[in-house]
């Protein structure tokens, strides 16, 4: 049976290890806790990453409900969803839940960690307060950076 919003079929299976989605968790864990006062822990099943332990900005999910795909979703700016997925449909997708909400699926495995440091940095964007974002924009142009 295909699912309507990711195209896949119920039954497909996961076409990775344990061991790669352990080195794509620690790819995506770089990416996001690198940015000001972000943690991580679990929610609703899968590691997730926070602004101040209250906002989420990107989910880590392997095989979500049976999907086969290694992929976070995150938040996204107004119409980059639609724009990623109609431009780059192997790399990303409308993910269930949250893609009403604009939130967009990245397969982590088909990006370099710049890329995903470029996505979490975004999604980071799109939910942290403006003094944090300013102090990102400090560090980025601070000297050695």
């Amino acid at each position: 049976m295909i699912d309507d919003q990711s195209g896949r079929t119920e039954a497909t299976m996961a076409d990775w290890t344990e061991t790669e989605a352990l080195t794509q968790l620690e790819k995506v864990r770089r990416a996001c806790l690198r940015l000001p006062e972000t943690s991580e822990r679990l929610s609703h099943g899968g590691p997730s990453f926070f602004v101040r332990e209250k906002k989420q900005f990107v989910s880590f999910l392997d095989d979500h409900h049976g999907d086969g795909r290694l992929a976070i979703w995150c938040a996204a700016p107004e119409g980059v969803q639609q724009e990623m997925i109609d431009t780059e449909p192997e790399r990303f997708y409308r993910p269930p839940y949250v893609g009403h909400r604009g939130w967009l699926g990245v397969e982590v495995r088909r990006f370099e960690q710049d890329e995903l440091d470029a996505i979490a940095e975004e999604a980071y964007r799109c939910v942290a307060p403006k003094m944090l974002i300013k102090q990102l924009d400090q560090d980025a142009h601070a000297p050695g950076n």
